[in-house]
């Protein structure tokens, strides 16, 4: 039997060992200041999570971003509604590299920042800590749009399962001041491989996909508002690139007289886009005197 002393004398030294113990753990991680930013990335350090402020978010106005209006009307028409409390969905926007898609979501933030959006940037990597992201705004009164730029899976990830569960799979209802606003290349944002069409069955006059398949479609399925961008004519880019030259301060005539490198410096890229046309217009500037 141990007696008092004893006892004592252990608990004196363990006290010791978890106090050494936690001086060699890393600090608690931060509560966020909601209102020292508009904007957060979620940072992780080991098996640690946080929202860190961006100091300064990207400036883009929705009046920067042309030539996809339609696209522009649907991403501020759903994102109105979900600032003023009404019923509005998450947003996936799929298509052509470089043009505007990322950007309408920076601008959204930009155009109702004032009126209580807050977005919040997170890797696709950290997904599976949107449970955890979720729980942070859960009962604020501002208004979350959770971003993911650039979005797709690989065969063998697994990360898509907590996308899906915080999207409309979870026992848990989502919370109605958050939103996940996504932009990805892929419009079922998981690579298609032909063999999986030899999972396709006819029964009858009705054709019934394999389960990979299901798989697949289910997650974009899950957002209810499709947004798809299309290359750039000609027009178009040159339109963008217009803009911005005007914007680095570059004349009506010289804009004029650079259409024809504008077009080579796009085909060099192998892309008419906005954020080419952005490229050439900050180089042309860069090559104007001063």
């Amino acid at each position: 039997m141990i007696d008092s002393a004893q006892l004592e004398r252990l608990l004196t030294r363990a006290e010791h060992v978890l106090g050494r113990l936690e001086a060699t753990l890393p600090p608690a991680p931060p509560l966020p200041d909601w209102h020292a930013a508009v904007a957060f990335r979620w940072r992780k350090s080991g098996a640690r999570g946080w929202l860190q402020g961006v100091g300064k978010p990207h400036p883009i106005r929705l009046s920067d971003i042309e030539t996809v209006d339609d696209q522009k009307a649907r991403i501020v028409a759903n994102t109105r509604q979900f600032v003023a409390g009404q019923g509005a969905n998450n947003v996936l926007l799929t298509g052509a590299r470089g043009c505007g898609k990322s950007s309408l979501v920076k601008a959204v933030l930009n155009e109702f920042s004032a009126d209580g959006l807050r977005l919040i940037e997170v890797d696709k990597h950290d997904l599976i800590d949107l449970p955890d992201i979720v729980d942070l705004v859960d009962g604020r009164p501002e208004k979350f749009i959770i971003f993911c730029d650039d979005l797709s899976f690989e065969a063998g990830e697994t990360a898509y399962k907590a996308l899906k569960s915080v999207l409309d799979g979870s026992v848990a209802a989502p919370p109605d001041n958050v939103l996940i606003y996504a932009t990805s290349n892929r419009r079922h944002l998981m690579p298609e491989y032909m063999s999986e069409n030899l999972e396709t069955q006819r029964v009858g006059d009705e054709i019934h996909p394999g389960e990979a398949v299901e798989e697949k479609v289910s997650l974009s399925e899950r957002f209810g508002l499709w947004i798809s961008f299309y290359p750039f004519s000609q027009d178009d880019y040159l339109a963008v690139f217009a803009h911005w030259a005007r914007q680095f301060g570059i004349s009506d005539a010289v804009i004029a007289a650079s259409e024809r490198e504008a077009l080579n410096w796009a085909l060099s890229r192998g892309s008419r886009s906005g954020r080419v046309a952005w490229q050439f217009a900050r180089d042309l500037a860069g090559r104007q005197p001063a």
